[in-house]
């Protein structure tokens, strides 16, 4: 049972619902764990490869390189979608929107693929 359910009401309404149990126990459980000096692990990065940006499914993926240096594009949208498969929480960005590749990036890394 919860120690402390007036700080695990999250709407104030004064009923716990089940989402707001569990989350309350969760946090006690946390906090109890770090009051007894253990570790805290931060399960998502383990579930994500131990918090390596290119995951897939919990394994780092091996990370393509460019000539300039860095992944490219497509290695850039490879990665993105193995990280929303593996349940990130991500999603991709609409064409045209802010930050997306333009058709331009598209032209420009289809000149430097490899045949």
């Amino acid at each position: 049972m919860l120690k402390n359910p007036k700080k695990a009401d999250l709407n104030k309404d004064g009923k716990l619902s089940g989402y707001e149990k569990k989350r309350g126990m969760a946090i006690e459980k946390s906090m109890a764990a770090q009051d007894r000096g253990k570790p805290m692990e931060d399960k998502r990065s383990n579930f994500m490869g131990g918090g390596i940006a290119y995951a897939g499914g919990g394994r780092a993926m091996k990370r393509e390189m460019r000539a300039g240096g860095g992944p490219g594009l497509y290695a850039n949208i490879a990665a993105k979608r193995a990280r929303i498969k593996a349940g990130s929480g991500e999603k991709m960005r609409k064409a045209g929107s802010k930050g997306a590749p333009t058709s331009a990036n598209f032209r420009r890394a289809a000149q430097t693929a490899k045949s």
